[in-house]
């Protein structure tokens, strides 16, 4: 039981050291240094040897110690609203392996659509010194970030636009992609289609009610109000709002879903109805293409990319005034949003 608790005690409490690694491979300390930094003047057969014993310690290399040197950590930041939301996958992963081509480590966290999060998690990443910053904003004031941005913190947006600060942002187009998907409702002969969205102060939610409005105005169409319902995507909120606009002497033929996750609850209640009503969703989702749901989608992984590039672009020295790009999305046909309306 001593020896075990030695061991324990030796590999939690006491990690190895350049000095021990010195000592086992009988060189001298700076002759470590050299072969872990990967310095040159250290012959084949000596870093040999140090290598053995890096490897028979178990020896790491204190990468804070570098940080406190050199002020850089080789870190970015993403924080995303939720990490279990399908969308933010994809998005997840492209930035990560930009990261990785550039040698960096990405840490990041969920903001739970909470500004206070958002900021607490932000300064949090600051404080532990990273590189750049990745943001899916909550919030719609983000001046606690000029200090960090002008102490060097590299800062792009991505989804949604900064609040209050001039700052780069990619973006998908929500706007335009919703005024096509409900255009799209309209040429199958929908007069009544309703619009049911995220909560009003989210910029997605606000650009996609805005291309509804387009496309009915395109058409000649006054929209009534009881057909459009914006808050929380929590599905007992959603149900009850579909389900409303579905009732009543003339209830809505067609639905246009703000984003993924009031698309799912959406499909869950049609799913139950005697009559078919047409659906288009914002963002694709998983199984839409056997369950013939049609979708705008956006490319949530071109969005990570594009954010993630502008990011280490701006770390390499690139100094020109921020930038908004804007991604297109695709109108993917399956099925929901043909079913024709009764003016077809």
């Amino acid at each position: 039981m001593a020896e075990i608790a030695r061991r324990t005690e030796h590999r939690y409490g006491n990690r190895p050291t350049m000095k021990d690694v010195a000592s086992r491979a009988g060189v001298g300390l700076k002759t470590v240094s050299r072969v872990v930094n990967g310095e040159p003047g250290v012959t084949p057969e000596t870093e040999r040897r140090v290598q053995e014993a890096i490897e028979a310690l178990g020896f790491r290399r204190n990468d804070s110690a570098r940080v406190l040197r050199k002020g850089r950590t080789a870190s970015i930041g993403l924080v995303l609203e939720d990490l279990a939301d399908p969308f933010y996958g994809p998005l997840n992963r492209a930035v990560e392996e930009v990261a990785r081509a550039h040698g960096a480590l990405l840490i990041n966290g969920s903001s739970a659509e909470d500004p206070d999060r958002e900021q607490e998690l932000v300064l949090a990443l600051c404080a532990r010194r990273v590189d750049g910053l990745i943001v899916i904003p909550a919030g719609d004031d983000h001046r606690y970030l000029e200090p960090e941005i002008k102490a060097g913190v590299a800062t792009v947006f991505v989804d949604r636009p900064a609040g209050r600060i001039d700052a780069d942002v990619v973006l998908s187009d929500s706007f335009g992609g919703a005024r096509q998907g409900v255009a799209h409702l309209i040429a199958h002969g929908h007069r009544r289609i309703g619009f049911v969205g995220d909560q009003p102060r989210i910029h997605t939610a606000v650009e996609r009610l805005r291309g509804y409005r387009a496309a009915m105005e395109d058409a000649g169409m006054e929209v009534d109000d009881s057909w459009v319902s914006l808050g929380t995507t929590a599905p007992d909120r959603v149900r009850a709002a579909v389900e409303e606009m579905l009732s009543g002497p003339e209830p809505v033929t067609a639905l246009f879903a703000g984003n993924n996750r009031v698309t799912v609850t959406a499909v869950r209640v049609l799913a139950g109805r005697e009559h078919p009503v047409a659906l288009v969703g914002f963002d694709d989702i998983e199984l839409a293409d056997l369950l013939g749901i049609t979708v705008i989608a956006q490319d949530a992984a071109a969005l990570g990319r594009t954010a993630a590039e502008r990011l280490f672009r701006r770390l390499d020295g690139f100094e020109d005034e921020p930038a908004r790009t804007e991604l297109r999305t695709v109108l993917i046909p399956r099925g929901s949003g043909e079913v024709p309306g009764p003016g077809a």
